[in-house]
């Protein structure tokens, strides 16, 4: 599990990508005013990456999960995503 998302205005999500990867990570809820939802920020397609910090991914078939401190993910690849209860 990622730690706490304690930079900017963050939240803890979780996602699958169509591939069966899963992540747990931050996002900065608040890039643009009156975009401060999980589903504003993917649904918005000016810009087509999802910025993750502290990220977690759980690859399918890898038991090892990989950490990373950024990751970058196109939002076509996204299958679903739900903010966590921190």
């Amino acid at each position: 599990m990622t730690e706490f998302c304690t930079d900017v205005n963050s939240r803890t999500i979780k996602m699958a990508l169509v591939d069966g990867s899963q992540i747990n990570a931050c996002v900065n809820i608040d890039r643009e005013p009156g975009y401060n939802r999980l589903s504003d920020m993917i649904s918005n397609s000016r810009e087509p990456f999802l910025v993750l910090m502290n990220a977690t991914m759980h690859n399918t078939g890898i038991t090892t999960p990989v950490n990373y401190e950024t990751l970058f993910v196109n939002k076509e690849h996204i299958l679903w995503a739900t903010p966590q209860n921190d």
